[in-house]
């Protein structure tokens, strides 16, 4: 259960604040005493120690912490507060750091009761709540502990939003439950001291020579939320001297996959399964691509209010359905090929994915970003379309050649489009959904 965190051991720093030791439990009691007795808390998720503080006092007196995205329009906001019936709305940044109070008696927690209930982007309809149950957060965390040698004398650095699980589950509740120090920073780079970062691939695509070059004293830098570059995997390892570590995971199951820490990493792998989690690629195709699905301890308890939602999430043996596409085998683990609604392409007669696509493209020095997407074709069923950002002059010709070069012909794409930048979330995913309304260049 989500129980042992070391409050009395922990050590948060964000901006100019600072909490660690009797401090940080004192500050976590006094929320906890005003959260008591409320199943669930909402929190204005800001990007501050105030909300570090506001999660934690939820969690210690035994609810259930509802993120809340700060930047969310007054719908979104709304509809996550009225969906999740939260009893209570605390605003991260009205927090009070010096306020000071004794443990709370929370009674015996169970595992299975939910600790934090997040909800998901909403690209298919209005966001889902995610239920995460405190069992699932301590697998999750614990199987890294093992796979990464993550300890309290780690220092991790990283400037990821708090309302999603990567900064929050990983960046947050990870350094509390192993009593590791967490610096939290307004914008990704070095941190004096640091052991660890947690990135996304923009951030280490973004981040410049001088800043990559001081991270080379960190012991692990970690990459996830969207599939890694390779050209930007090399030149991270030429800049930094280490391996980006990528893992894998969805909001419904946590991380489930991650490279570790003394594996001879290699740019594409999303590692292997962590302890207890099962893993299957659904009806592969000849060349082993399919459909990658999930079991374990990790595992959402489901969607609050969407027993329908939940029941078509799972297969009728009760694995998760990832929507992913992916390829896996025991020396390279797994590697994702795209999303199965959006990357997976059927185009004359052969099934292709995108990401395969989208790295051959990326392994020409010319192009600085590409995304892969079909579109109708009255021949083909889907024509293959990329769209690249150019870091030099190239043809539309030339980037057909250089893809039918490297893959098989039947995977090169029949349309290049050149575009000045690929829309992105908050956390650094291609929006495909948005790029047939992305005008060329």
């Amino acid at each position: 259960m989500l129980t042992a965190l070391h409050w009395g051991r922990g050590d948060v720093q964000v901006a100019g604040e600072r909490l660690r030791g009797a401090d940080l439990v004192a500050a976590v009691n006094a929320v906890a005493h005003t959260v008591a007795g409320h199943e669930r808390v909402a929190v204005v998720a800001h990007r501050q120690l105030q909300t570090v503080v506001a999660v934690a006092g939820v969690l210690a007196a035994g609810g259930c912490a509802v993120p809340v995205n700060p930047a969310a329009g007054e719908a979104e906001r709304g509809h996550v507060l009225a969906d999740s019936g939260a009893s209570l709305l605390l605003d991260g940044s009205a927090i009070d750091l010096a306020a000071r109070g004794a443990g709370v008696a929370s009674g015996d927690v169970d595992a299975e009761s939910p600790g934090l209930l997040v909800y998901t982007s909403g690209t298919t309809g209005p966001p889902k709540g995610v239920l995460l149950s405190r069992r699932a957060m301590a697998a999750c965390l614990d199987g890294l502990s093992d796979v990464w040698q993550w300890s309290q004398e780690d220092v991790l650095a990283h400037a990821l939003p708090l309302f999603h699980v990567h900064g929050l589950v990983l960046g947050t509740l990870g350094p509390l439950r192993f009593g590791s120090r967490l610096v939290l920073t307004d914008g990704f780079g070095p941190v004096e001291g640091a052991t660890m970062y947690f990135g996304v691939p923009t951030m280490w695509s973004r981040t410049d020579v001088e800043s990559l070059r001081a991270m080379r004293g960190a012991r692990l830098l970690v990459s996830g939320s969207a599939a890694l570059p390779a050209p930007v995997f090399e030149r991270v390892r030429e800049l930094t001297g280490q391996r980006l570590v990528e893992r894998y995971g969805l909001t419904e199951s946590l991380i489930v996959t991650a490279a570790s820490v003394d594996s001879d990493r290699g740019a594409g792998s999303v590692g292997r399964p962590l302890p207890g989690v099962g893993l299957r690629i659904a009806d592969p195709d000849d060349e082993g691509m399919g459909e990658v699905q999930l079991s374990g301890p990790t595992l959402f308890s489901g969607y609050l209010n969407r027993p329908d939602a939940t029941t078509a999430a799972l297969t009728d043996d009760g694995w998760l359905r990832s929507g992913d596409l992916g390829r896996y085998d025991d020396e390279h683990g797994l590697r994702l090929l795209g999303r199965l609604a959006t990357d997976l392409v059927k185009t004359g007669g052969f099934k292709v994915g995108a990401g395969e696509v989208e790295d051959a493209l990326l392994g020409h020095p010319a192009v600085a970003e590409a995304a892969v997407t079909g579109e109708p074709d009255d021949d083909l069923g889907e024509r293959i379309v990329a769209w690249v950002v150019r870091a030099d002059a190239v043809t539309a010709g030339e980037l057909i050649d250089h893809v039918a070069a490297q893959l098989a012909p039947h995977k090169r794409p029949r349309d290049v489009r050149f575009v000045e930048a690929l829309p992105r979330n908050a956390m650094g995913k291609i929006q495909k959904s948005l790029l047939s309304a992305t005008n060329d260049v």
